[in-house]
């Protein structure tokens, strides 16, 4: 079974101009987005961390699936003229600092992540184009799929 563990949406329903002071850099966009999938996860049932935390490029979130813990990482790219920008994101295996550097964060994700993840976004009136992504489609945004797995 193919796990595709990243994606790509369109939403105008989060904050994509307005730099808070807080922010790390200008484009630092995704704590309300964030906020928002961490109230539905829980919603679901999932263990959530009550906040996100900010990397230099956006946000992640922690959540728990049985004994694996995971790192949802998402940011934005801004859009052109009139169209609205894009939400990218990955779902990532939480793993140690030498476990990372050996690529452990790209390894192991359990398809029920993955999934969660998909029952929270696809019925939501605030996204649309939702597509999902291996991680070398991913790199070259081609082949974008409706769900996070494949038989």
């Amino acid at each position: 079974m193919t796990i595709r563990r990243n994606f790509i949406f369109q939403s105008t329903a989060f904050n994509t101009s307005e730099p808070k002071e807080y922010f790390i850099n200008e484009s630092c966009f995704g704590d309300d987005l964030a906020r928002w999938l961490i109230e539905r996860l829980r919603a679901q049932g999932f263990h959530v961390e009550p906040e996100p935390r900010q990397e230099d490029f956006g946000w992640y979130l922690t959540f728990r699936f049985g004994e694996a813990e995971y790192d949802l990482v998402i940011g934005c790219r801004p859009g052109v003229g009139r169209k609205p920008g894009d939400w990218m994101g990955t779902i990532e295996r939480r793993a140690g600092f030498w476990a990372s550097i050996f690529g452990a964060r790209s390894r192991g994700v359990q398809v029920e992540a993955p999934e969660a993840l998909h029952a929270v976004l696809s019925p939501a009136s605030e996204i649309s184009n939702l597509r999902w992504f291996s991680d070398a489609d991913y790199k070259k945004e081609e082949n974008g799929q409706k769900t996070p797995t494949a038989a």
